[in-house]
Protein backbone atom coordinates (compact mmCIF):
# COMPACT_ATOMS: atom_id res chain seq x y z
CA UNK A 1 0.00 0.00 0.00
CA UNK A 2 1.08 3.47 -1.00
CA UNK A 3 1.96 6.20 1.76
CA UNK A 4 -1.03 8.73 1.71
CA UNK A 5 0.08 12.00 0.11
CA UNK A 6 0.77 14.31 2.07
CA UNK A 7 -0.95 17.74 1.90
CA UNK A 8 1.14 20.73 1.06
CA UNK A 9 2.07 22.79 3.59
CA UNK A 10 -0.63 26.23 3.61
CA UNK A 11 1.47 29.64 3.50
CA UNK A 12 -0.62 32.69 4.68
CA UNK A 13 -1.58 34.65 2.22
CA UNK A 14 -1.56 38.33 3.60
CA UNK A 15 0.31 41.65 3.18
CA UNK A 16 2.41 40.99 6.61
CA UNK A 17 3.77 37.88 4.89
CA UNK A 18 4.50 39.05 1.52
CA UNK A 19 6.39 41.92 3.18
CA UNK A 20 8.77 39.24 4.87
CA UNK A 21 10.58 39.49 1.60
CA UNK A 22 11.81 42.99 2.16
CA UNK A 23 12.80 42.44 5.64
CA UNK A 24 15.52 40.13 4.81
CA UNK A 25 17.46 43.27 3.77
CA UNK A 26 15.74 45.82 5.77
CA UNK A 27 15.91 44.43 9.20
CA UNK A 28 12.69 42.73 11.24
CA UNK A 29 9.68 44.07 10.58
CA UNK A 30 11.46 46.81 8.87
CA UNK A 31 13.21 48.18 11.47
CA UNK A 32 16.10 49.07 9.68
CA UNK A 33 19.20 46.79 9.31
CA UNK A 34 22.18 46.75 11.96
CA UNK A 35 24.95 47.46 8.87
CA UNK A 36 23.71 50.90 8.37
CA UNK A 37 23.11 50.89 4.79
CA UNK A 38 19.35 49.53 4.20
CA UNK A 39 16.90 51.97 6.13
CA UNK A 40 14.17 51.76 8.12
CA UNK A 41 10.42 51.62 6.93
CA UNK A 42 8.47 50.91 9.77
CA UNK A 43 6.36 54.07 10.63
CA UNK A 44 7.69 56.49 7.57
CA UNK A 45 4.71 58.01 5.86
CA UNK A 46 2.86 55.78 3.68
CA UNK A 47 3.37 58.46 0.79
CA UNK A 48 7.53 58.65 1.33
CA UNK A 49 7.81 55.16 0.97
CA UNK A 50 5.36 54.89 -1.76
CA UNK A 51 7.01 57.45 -4.11
CA UNK A 52 10.73 56.18 -2.94
CA UNK A 53 9.40 52.88 -4.33
CA UNK A 54 7.95 54.47 -7.87
CA UNK A 55 11.80 56.33 -7.74
CA UNK A 56 13.55 52.71 -7.55
CA UNK A 57 11.39 51.36 -10.44
CA UNK A 58 11.83 54.37 -12.54
CA UNK A 59 15.06 55.04 -12.30
CA UNK A 60 15.16 57.75 -10.20
CA UNK A 61 17.28 55.87 -7.10
CA UNK A 62 19.70 53.28 -8.37
CA UNK A 63 19.94 50.20 -6.54
CA UNK A 64 19.63 46.88 -8.89
CA UNK A 65 17.93 44.80 -6.02
CA UNK A 66 15.15 47.02 -5.36
CA UNK A 67 14.58 47.92 -8.74
CA UNK A 68 14.40 44.14 -10.10
CA UNK A 69 12.36 42.98 -7.21
CA UNK A 70 9.62 46.31 -7.47
CA UNK A 71 9.80 46.43 -11.30
CA UNK A 72 7.44 43.58 -11.68
CA UNK A 73 4.93 45.05 -9.19
CA UNK A 74 1.57 46.63 -10.02
CA UNK A 75 1.26 50.64 -8.60
CA UNK A 76 -1.43 49.12 -6.16
CA UNK A 77 0.64 46.83 -4.87
CA UNK A 78 3.76 49.10 -4.24
CA UNK A 79 1.05 51.04 -2.22
CA UNK A 80 -0.36 48.64 -0.43
CA UNK A 81 3.52 47.37 0.40
CA UNK A 82 4.26 50.97 1.54
CA UNK A 83 0.52 51.49 3.72
CA UNK A 84 1.55 48.00 5.52
CA UNK A 85 5.18 49.32 6.63
CA UNK A 86 3.97 53.11 7.37
CA UNK A 87 0.69 51.69 10.04
CA UNK A 88 3.93 49.50 12.30
CA UNK A 89 4.35 51.58 15.41
CA UNK A 90 7.96 49.31 16.72
CA UNK A 91 10.57 50.71 19.11
CA UNK A 92 13.79 52.89 17.62
CA UNK A 93 17.03 51.55 18.65
CA UNK A 94 19.45 53.35 21.07
CA UNK A 95 21.05 56.68 19.49
CA UNK A 96 24.57 56.49 18.13
CA UNK A 97 27.44 57.93 20.07
CA UNK A 98 28.61 60.88 18.16
CA UNK A 99 32.00 60.36 17.04
CA UNK A 100 33.09 64.68 16.15
CA UNK A 101 34.27 67.19 18.47
CA UNK A 102 31.51 69.33 19.98
CA UNK A 103 31.91 72.75 17.40
CA UNK A 104 31.17 70.07 14.59
CA UNK A 105 28.40 68.77 16.15
CA UNK A 106 26.88 72.37 17.02
CA UNK A 107 27.42 73.25 13.29
CA UNK A 108 25.29 70.28 12.35
CA UNK A 109 22.62 71.21 14.68
CA UNK A 110 22.41 75.09 13.55
CA UNK A 111 22.11 74.09 10.06
CA UNK A 112 19.53 71.68 11.39
CA UNK A 113 17.33 74.08 13.11
CA UNK A 114 18.33 76.92 10.98
CA UNK A 115 19.48 76.61 8.32
CA UNK A 116 22.09 79.42 6.18
CA UNK A 117 20.01 82.26 4.99
CA UNK A 118 23.22 83.72 3.12
CA UNK A 119 23.18 80.68 0.88
CA UNK A 120 19.37 80.28 1.02
CA UNK A 121 19.64 76.73 2.61
CA UNK A 122 16.70 76.15 4.31
CA UNK A 123 16.50 74.20 7.99
CA UNK A 124 15.89 70.63 8.04
CA UNK A 125 12.33 71.35 10.36
CA UNK A 126 11.16 73.57 8.04
CA UNK A 127 10.42 70.58 5.68
CA UNK A 128 10.73 67.12 8.04
CA UNK A 129 8.86 68.91 11.32
CA UNK A 130 9.83 70.74 13.97
CA UNK A 131 10.41 67.42 16.08
CA UNK A 132 12.53 66.00 12.80
CA UNK A 133 10.04 62.50 12.97
CA UNK A 134 8.60 63.73 9.08
CA UNK A 135 5.26 64.97 7.97
CA UNK A 136 2.80 63.04 6.55
CA UNK A 137 2.30 62.28 3.75
CA UNK A 138 5.33 62.64 2.16
CA UNK A 139 8.50 63.66 3.96
CA UNK A 140 10.42 61.34 5.98
CA UNK A 141 11.80 61.30 9.62
CA UNK A 142 15.45 62.05 9.97
CA UNK A 143 15.73 60.57 13.11
CA UNK A 144 16.71 56.63 14.40
CA UNK A 145 18.42 56.57 11.01
CA UNK A 146 22.40 55.26 11.03
CA UNK A 147 24.52 58.31 9.85
CA UNK A 148 26.51 55.87 7.34
CA UNK A 149 22.96 55.83 5.77
CA UNK A 150 22.28 59.64 5.79
CA UNK A 151 26.00 60.48 4.44
CA UNK A 152 25.30 57.93 2.21
CA UNK A 153 21.90 59.64 0.76
CA UNK A 154 22.93 63.20 0.90
CA UNK A 155 25.83 62.04 -0.78
CA UNK A 156 24.37 60.51 -3.62
CA UNK A 157 22.16 63.53 -3.83
CA UNK A 158 24.78 65.56 -4.38
CA UNK A 159 26.47 63.45 -7.23
CA UNK A 160 23.13 62.75 -9.05
CA UNK A 161 22.89 59.07 -7.92
CA UNK A 162 19.62 59.68 -5.97
CA UNK A 163 17.40 62.27 -7.70
CA UNK A 164 13.66 63.08 -7.08
CA UNK A 165 10.45 64.62 -9.45
CA UNK A 166 11.78 67.61 -10.59
CA UNK A 167 12.31 70.47 -8.89
CA UNK A 168 14.64 68.22 -6.94
CA UNK A 169 14.59 70.51 -3.54
CA UNK A 170 16.82 67.78 -1.98
CA UNK A 171 19.43 67.92 -5.05
CA UNK A 172 19.72 71.40 -4.26
CA UNK A 173 19.88 71.43 -0.52
CA UNK A 174 22.47 68.46 -0.60
CA UNK A 175 25.12 70.36 -3.39
CA UNK A 176 25.09 73.50 -1.40
CA UNK A 177 26.56 71.30 1.34
CA UNK A 178 29.92 70.86 1.88
CA UNK A 179 31.24 67.70 2.60
CA UNK A 180 31.94 68.41 6.55
CA UNK A 181 28.30 69.69 7.16
CA UNK A 182 27.09 66.64 5.37
CA UNK A 183 29.09 64.80 8.08
CA UNK A 184 27.94 67.39 10.82
CA UNK A 185 24.40 66.97 10.09
CA UNK A 186 24.58 62.85 10.23
CA UNK A 187 26.36 62.23 13.30
CA UNK A 188 24.40 65.16 15.09
CA UNK A 189 21.09 63.65 13.48
CA UNK A 190 22.58 59.99 14.63
CA UNK A 191 22.98 61.05 17.99
CA UNK A 192 19.39 61.99 18.96
CA UNK A 193 17.28 59.58 20.77
CA UNK A 194 13.51 59.51 19.79
CA UNK A 195 10.60 59.57 22.22
CA UNK A 196 8.41 56.61 22.70
CA UNK A 197 5.51 56.85 20.17
CA UNK A 198 7.22 59.15 18.25
CA UNK A 199 5.11 59.76 14.68
CA UNK A 200 5.35 62.13 11.72
CA UNK A 201 3.68 65.47 12.23
CA UNK A 202 0.27 65.51 10.49
CA UNK A 203 1.49 68.49 8.52
CA UNK A 204 3.50 71.32 8.74
CA UNK A 205 2.98 74.76 10.76
CA UNK A 206 4.26 77.07 7.30
CA UNK A 207 4.72 76.38 3.44
CA UNK A 208 7.61 74.36 2.29
CA UNK A 209 11.04 76.97 1.55
CA UNK A 210 11.50 75.24 -1.48
CA UNK A 211 9.17 73.61 -4.26
CA UNK A 212 9.76 69.93 -4.22
CA UNK A 213 8.52 68.17 -7.35
CA UNK A 214 8.86 64.70 -4.93
CA UNK A 215 5.87 66.13 -3.03
CA UNK A 216 3.51 66.40 -5.07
Amino acid sequence: MSAPHAEPAKVEDSIAQRAQACTLCHGKEGRAAADGYYPRLAGKPQGYLYKQLLNFRDGRRHYGLMSDLIDPLSDAYLSELAGYFAGLSLPYPPAQKAGLPPAALAKGKQLIFNGDASRKLPACVQCHGQALTGVQPFIPGLLGLPRDYLNGQLGAWRSGQRRAVAPDCMAHIAKTLDSDEINAISHWLAGQDLPPGAKPAPHLPAPLPLDCGGLQ
